[in-house]
């Protein structure tokens, strides 16, 4: 068997914009559909130029054969392995961190979704396990994230537990989203600084850790449902609660 690994690929204006402008990764070739039109293109092209991007023109179907997608919009970038930062830069010379963590997520497009909410409600940087979907599914992380897996800081750490520990000895309060023996998050201070762990839809955070966090918080219903959220419309509420809390707090 064959041990050579499939050139990693960004498709779309956003994802390979994000990757250009963020230093995220090396971008080594892009790709563009000859004859386009397109003004958006246009300055994508300028800016793989400045940073000395080889670009190539080729048919579309040349394109669609490469893409995983359908909405590259005719580009996509050959790039290199993402860039990671070492744990400690994520809370260095921030006041209050707001640090975060989603282990088990099994749906690339979930995981995506769920940065994409944490990046714009002002999460300070991500952590991942050694293999993660940020390196083995880029192109569908990039796109479903709108470019936020390539912007925003990112460590990596062996375990969860790991993680937690570093950040403790930092001063965060490591939270977990569980059902049980939780607080809602409406009433708890969730504008201190902290690291978030989210669980994947299927298993959530194991019982030892959701036991050893500093607080465990729930999403209260406004009805009898009970079904739990999904990962994605979790990760936005709590994202978008801590925002608003924080907002008062002159972050």
């Amino acid at each position: 068997m064959s041990s050579v690994q499939p050139p990693l690929i960004l498709e779309g204006l956003i994802s390979i914009e994000a990757a250009l402008k963020s230093g995220s990764r090396e971008v080594n070739t892009l790709v563009v559909r000859e004859n386009h039109r397109d003004y958006e293109v246009t300055k994508l092209i300028k800016t793989a130029e400045a940073k000395r991007v080889p670009i190539y023109r080729v048919p579309e179907d040349e394109i669609d054969a490469l893409a995983q997608g359908k909405t590259h919009g005719g580009v996509l970038a050959f790039v290199g392995e993402r860039q990671f930062i070492e744990l400690e830069m994520l809370v260095k010379g921030i006041e209050r961190p707001f640090i975060i963590m989603l282990d088990g997520v099994e749906d690339p497009f979930n995981f995506g979704q769920s940065i994409r909410a944490f990046y714009a409600a002002g999460a300070h940087g991500l952590v991942v396990r050694p293999r993660n979907w940020i390196g083995g599914a880029a192109a569908i992380v990039a796109r479903a994230s709108a470019g936020a897996t390539e912007w925003i800081p990112t460590a990596i750490a062996d375990t969860v537990e790991e993680a937690a520990d570093f950040f403790k000895m930092r001063g965060l309060k490591v939270v977990v989203a569980d059902q049980r023996r939780s607080k809602p998050i409406y009433d708890v201070d969730l504008s201190v600084p902290l690291f978030l762990v989210i669980g994947g839809e299927k298993r959530g955070v194991t019982r030892s850790f959701a036991d050893s966090a500093d607080l465990r918080v729930n999403i209260p219903y406004a009805s009898d449902f009970e079904q739990a959220l999904g990962t994605t419309a979790a990760s936005a509420v709590l994202a978008f609660e801590i925002a608003r809390q924080r907002r008062g707090k002159n972050n």
